[in-house]
């Protein structure tokens, strides 16, 4: 995968992304708004894994956001199975230095109608944390449409929080 935007390339994560990646993950905030898959503290140990958890995917679902000829930051889908297989959830992360560049926005912008037409996808979904609304208006920017609250979805860092989600639908694709 090599996905060129307006502030750098979504690539696939290599070996020589480790320390980037140890540099800009090991950080509370970032953890705060993601699913417990992502460890705080993030260690060189957590790196090395998610290297080569990545580099065995038979078909690789996550990728670098590179800026600079560093990686700074992460997205991908997880796909679904079943009757939701033309299903994914969409998420990414930034390291804190690149927030409000909307970088993110634009990485999004170039990455899903990709990742849609790559995995014959039609709705990607995504849920945000109620105390996130940066990456709601990320969402919104790259084309997402809000479609609910989830009330006391999730428990996070102590607390039971609502979740927003939002989804891209693919809505003229027939089956």
């Amino acid at each position: 995968m090599r996905t060129e935007f307006e502030h750098g390339v979504i690539r696939d994560w290599s070996e020589h992304d480790k320390a980037d990646l140890v540099a800009l993950a090991n950080n509370r905030k970032i953890w705060r708004n993601l699913t417990d898959r992502f460890p705080h503290p993030y260690t060189e140990r957590d790196a090395n894994w998610w290297i080569a958890h990545v580099a065995g995917m038979p078909v690789r679902t996550s990728w670098a956001i590179e800026v600079d000829s560093r990686a700074i930051g992460g997205i991908g889908i997880d796909p679904r199975e079943g009757i939701y297989a033309r299903s994914a959830e969409f998420g990414y992360w930034l390291g804190e230095p690149y927030w409000g560049r909307g970088i993110a926005t634009a990485a999004a912008r170039a990455l899903v109608p990709e990742i849609m037409s790559r995995f014959g996808l039609i709705r990607l979904e995504a849920r945000v944390f109620a105390w996130n609304p940066a990456s709601m208006r990320v969402l919104e920017k790259a084309g997402f449409k809000r479609e609910g609250v989830m009330r006391r979805a999730a428990f996070k860092d102590g607390v039971l929080i609502d979740q927003v989600l939002y989804a891209y639908v693919e809505e003229n694709i027939d089956v």
